[in-house]
């Protein structure tokens, strides 16, 4: 197996720095999304309570995920181009420009002007804000990037949890105050508070400091949106692409939950309940990061992504089994849990096999076909659910055939949807585990010492506090990485948990056999917070007997 060169610019910083850099960027990143989230979903309500038209609603939540998916590329393209610190400057300036133009063409323009959906100030208005909430997205890609530039790589995993934290903490906020504020405040004061909001942001962001050189990809001719850079990036590491493509799949079946999760717990639960519940049942998502924060990912990441798609498929498939409330609550709450662990794992297996200066725009390679998936296939079974399947389950026919398995209750159409979508997960998860793709992935996710060097501590002056312990191995009891010790044979944390998520289908090949699968071809990861087998390179060590789970 050729090995990918090792990273061309390794970034030389303290432990005590990279911590203190990487804090701040996570604070500040969470800020900014939850104010953007906040006032991306402040801006539908609003259109549904003032129009009551579905049609604008839809047009509006359906641009952001497309949008999304579309500028992926370029904002990854971006990322590699450039440092990460004047990246997250640069997207925090166009959103705040975005976010300050709304607030003008709000006090220039009556309420009603802004509503009329066959004028066009309110798509002006908001196409502004939209703009504003996809540009903020590149943070999120250039986060991820850091975590390889600032954090040991022993504890990468647990850092990608506290990033799933953050994203479950802006889920929470943004499900139960964007409509309150909507609702008691109004749009007007909903979006000053935005604007206030990322300002302060910004300015705080302009304080911190990143340690980091600038990008080799910077003095490169690549194009404005380098596709062909993220493929010959993503083919270098065996099983990756097969990787990307579970992900995808898991996501196009997380796209039923998306389309008919709202729906099924409408007929559960008063409009006004739900909205609680969903606040409530997102916490879900900050302990799942929280754990995957405190024990890492296990020693293989592939094998506990797969583990914990398996799990979510029986999950999904039984908590509508009977129109219990606990029950889909609970459900919803424990999948919510389960999502940081299979982003983390995907993020953490990037990071070890993809260096660091093409991570950008694999990081948004993905981004593009992830965000992409889910809607299409809301917008696929939504009309199958409402003109096939639940008027079968609805009949004399559906209910004699599945009574016995789903009962008699209320949303049993739904509930067969979820079903079927549970069990195809269970089947897909599984068979990931046979196929040559997780193999050739596995042993290079342990094998791996690309971006090993990278975050180090090299240069680190052991007397002074802070520089000889790893910024994470406080509180968890990890060994000390001083700048003379190579953190992949230092002592690593005790292996106890795993977490990771994906399913694919279709078969992958990729040329040079660097690629491939056939008959369903699956790959995913999962993040180790195990010690790696010594650098050859560093005297004498051997490769780590691999364990192909």
């Amino acid at each position: 197996m050729t090995e990918t060169p090792p990273s061309a610019a390794p970034i030389v910083a303290s432990a005590a720095e990279g911590r203190r850099a990487f804090v701040g960027v996570l604070v500040n990143t969470a800020v900014a999304n939850v104010t953007t989230s906040y006032l991306w979903f402040a801006l539908t309500f609003w259109v549904y309570l003032e129009t009551r038209s579905v049609l604008a609603t839809g047009i509006v939540g359906g641009a952001y995920m497309l949008l999304l998916a579309i500028f992926a590329m370029l904002f990854g393209t971006i990322v590699d181009r450039h440092r990460k610190h004047r990246v997250m400057v640069f997207s925090g300036a166009l959103t705040l420009a975005a976010f300050g133009v709304a607030g003008v063409l709000w006090l220039l323009f009556p309420e009603r002007a802004l509503l009329d959906l066959g004028g066009p100030w309110f798509w002006i208005f908001a196409g502004v804000i939209l703009a504003g909430a996809v540009v903020e997205n590149m943070r999120n890609i250039a986060l991820s990037t850091t975590v390889t530039l600032l954090v040991p790589e022993e504890r990468r995993p647990n850092a990608n949890g506290l990033v799933g934290t953050v994203q479950g903490l802006s889920f929470v906020v943004t499900s139960v105050f964007s409509g309150l504020s909507v609702g008691v405040l109004g749009m007007g004061w909903t979006l000053a508070i935005a604007i206030a909001l990322t300002l302060a942001a910004l300015a705080h962001l302009l304080t911190i400091r990143i340690p980091e050189e600038r990008p080799a990809a910077a003095t490169e001719r690549m194009p404005a949106v380098d596709v062909r850079g993220a493929v010959r990036a993503v083919r270098a590491a065996p099983g990756l692409f097969a990787l990307l493509i579970f992900s995808t799949f898991n996501n196009l079946i997380g796209g039923v939950y998306l389309a008919l999760m709202d729906p099924y717990g409408l007929q559960l639960f008063p409009v006004e309940i739900w909205g609680v519940v969903l606040g409530v049942t997102a916490t879900g998502f900050i302990i799942g990061g929280g754990l995957v924060a405190k024990f890492g990912l296990g020693r293989n990441p592939i094998r506990t992504m797969l583990l914990v798609v398996i799990a979510m498929g029986v999950l999904g498939a039984a908590f509508t089994l009977r129109d219990w409330w606990w029950l889909y609550v609970a459900g919803i709450w424990i999948y919510m849990a389960l999502i940081p662990m299979v982003e983390s794992a995907e993020q953490t297996v990037i990071q070890k096999v993809v260096p660091l200066e093409t991570q950008g725009r694999v990081f948004g390679f993905a981004a593009a076909f992830e965000s992409a998936s889910a809607p299409i296939t809301a917008f696929l079974i939504a009309p199958i659910a409402e003109f096939v399947i639940i008027p079968y389950m609805d009949g004399d026919a559906g209910r004699a055939q599945w009574e016995w398995l789903l009962g008699d209750g209320i949303g049993r159409g739904i509930a067969l949807i979820f079903l079927v979508a549970g069990l195809v997960m269970v089947v897909f998860g599984a068979g990931a585990f046979l196929t040559r793709s997780y193999r050739l992935l596995s042993r290079q996710y342990a094998t791996s010492t690309v971006n090993a060097d990278v975050a180090a501590g090299e240069g680190a002056d052991p007397h002074r506090d802070g520089d000889a312990l790893d910024p994470f191995a406080v509180r968890s009891g990890a060994a000390s990485v001083g700048a003379d010790v190579d953190p992949r044979v230092a002592e690593a944390p005790v292996d106890r948990m795993g977490g990771g998520v994906s399913a694919t289908g279709g078969g992958v090949s990729g040329t040079g056999g660097s690629i491939s699968g056939t008959g369903g071809s699956v790959s995913a990861t999962g993040g180790g917070v195990s010690a790696t087998a010594a650098d050859p390179g560093r005297g004498g060590a051997t490769e780590p007997d691999l364990d192909p789970r």
